[in-house]
């Protein structure tokens, strides 16, 4: 598997939030969202911003070869997603 990179913003974003976030797929691709809306797995790929974790989904680790902040979960896109019904 080829590395990853994770830009600074990302990692200092994910640092500062006091929570882990996971990189996974929603119904635009890649997204960023915490990890109580949305649990690692064991086999995601974990990367360390201080004492919080970013996790990366192992099929999104396929695709990606960077992590950047526009990736963050926009709540405005959820409504025309359908794994965000509950929200």
């Amino acid at each position: 598997m080829r590395e990853i990179v994770v830009d600074p913003e990302v990692l200092e974003f994910v640092k500062n939030s006091g929570e882990d976030y996971r990189v996974s797929t929603d119904c635009s691709g890649p997204v960023i969202l915490p990890t109580r809306m949305k649990p690692p797995k064991e086999t995601d790929l974990r990367v360390k911003a201080g004492k919080q974790t970013l996790y990366i989904s192992r099929v999104q680790a396929r695709y990606i070869d960077r992590v950047t902040m526009d990736m963050l979960f926009d709540p405005a896109r959820a409504s025309s997603c359908v794994m965000y019904e509950d929200l």
